[in-house]
C-alpha cells in the first residue's frame, strides 16, 4: 500500500503552483476547473512519485494557523543531502520565508529544518 495523494486547500492556486515548482521541483498537470461550483486545482507530481493536490474554491476560510492543532502538521520533502537541506533553506530564507528550526541533526537523526512556507503551511526539508 502506499500513500497515492496529499490534498492542500490554498487561496492564490496559481501562487502555491509556482512555489512548489520553484522550490521543490513539482511538474504540474492541467488545471481542473469545475465551474459548477468553483473548485480549482492542479495535481503536482515530484521525483519519486509523490503527488500533491492544491486545491481552492470561492469559499475557502482564512483561518490562522497553530502549528500545534490536531491534523497534519507538514509536509516533508526530501532533497537527497545536508548541503542541498542547507541551500534550499538559505534560498526560502533569502526569499522571505521564515525558517523555523534548522537546518540542524534531530534527536532521531534527521537533518532537517522546517520553514513556515506558502499560505503559513509547514514544510520539513530533510536530507
Amino acid at each position: 500500500m502506499k500513500i497515492e495523494h496529499v490534498e492542500l486547500y490554498v487561496r492564490d492556486l496559481e501562487n502555491a503552483r509556482k512555489f512548489f515548482e520553484k522550490y521543490f521541483c513539482a511538474k504540474s498537470g492541467g488545471l481542473y476547473h469545475n465551474r459548477t461550483s468553483g473548485f480549482k486545482s492542479y495535481f503536482l507530481t515530484f521525483d519519486g512519485g509523490a503527488r500533491l493536490e492544491i486545491m481552492t474554491r470561492p469559499e475557502i476560510q482564512n483561518d490562522e494557523k497553530n502549528p500545534l492543532c490536531a491534523g497534519y502538521a507538514h509536509v516533508a520533502f526530501s532533497v537527497g543531502s545536508k548541503a542541498a537541506v542547507d541551500t534550499l533553506t538559505e534560498k526560502l530564507k533569502a526569499d522571505g520565508y521564515k525558517v523555523t528550526s534548522g537546518p540542524r541533526t534531530t534527536g532521531d537523526g534527521y537533518y532537517e529544518s522546517c520553514v513556515v512556507g506558502i499560505e503559513e503551511n509547514m514544510i520539513e526539508i530533510t536530507e
